[in-house]
């Protein structure tokens, strides 16, 4: 009888059932690489604001508290955008004529706010409160990274469900005493953990329901 298949046939066959078994690994690996890439999650993208707004300068090099400008983080979900008048408190009297500032000067005079370019934008099914975030303990830098040394403002954290499920999960390794809360140069002490479970239980956090999907889908 004529050889109907080639003695390489049982390996090809071999081959091509472990690709069949291979492929939705690789499909699976490539789409979570491409779900949690900066692509996808814009972590340390700078977007281009129509003034050249240094948190550096403001932050870093004049001293400004963060309040200052985002005046209901600790009272509303929304951090808040100052409004031009807000830069004008110093720069109707510093700069007065410097050209990158002719948008503000503009927004002014036409009574129409400056356009800022959102650079942490959350989903719309996600719900977030930065009030309770400042009452518990998170600091700004917590989530925002060293915006004190960030010429241009981006994001640096992925901000992705299992990144904010880690902190819910474990909220010891980011709480830090409130009166730390604004500031830039906090860094975690050695008994990180342990100081962190202590402000846990001055605080009432309790992780019990902090993953519940309700939480954050409302």
């Amino acid at each position: 009888m004529a050889q109907v298949f080639r003695p390489a046939a049982n390996t090809i066959a071999l081959l091509v059932m472990a690709s069949l078994g291979a492929v939705p690994v690789l499909a699976a690996g490539l789409g979570y690489s491409l779900m949690t890439s900066s692509y996808i999650t814009s972590q340390s993208v700078t977007r281009e604001q129509p003034v050249p707004f240094s948190h550096a300068h403001h932050v870093g090099g004049l001293g400004l508290d963060c309040r200052y400008c985002h005046t209901s983080v600790t009272t509303a979900r929304f951090a808040g955008i100052p409004p031009t008048e807000t830069c004008m408190t110093c720069h109707s009297q510093l700069w007065t004529n410097a050209a990158m500032l002719a948008p503000v000067r503009e927004s002014l005079a036409a009574n129409k706010p400056i356009r800022w370019q959102r650079v942490h934008v959350l989903p719309d099914y996600v719900y977030f409160d930065h009030s309770i975030h400042i009452a518990k303990g998170v600091g700004c830098s917590t989530c925002h990274g060293a915006v004190d040394r960030m010429p241009l403002m981006r994001q640096a954290a992925p901000l992705t469900m299992g990144w904010c499920l880690d902190c819910h999960r474990h909220p010891e390794t980011a709480i830090r005493p409130r009166d730390k809360v604004f500031d830039m140069k906090w860094t975690p002490p050695r008994n990180q953990i342990a100081e962190g479970r202590r402000l846990m239980s001055e605080y009432h956090i309790d992780t019990a329901h902090l993953t519940d999907c309700s939480k954050c889908h409302r």
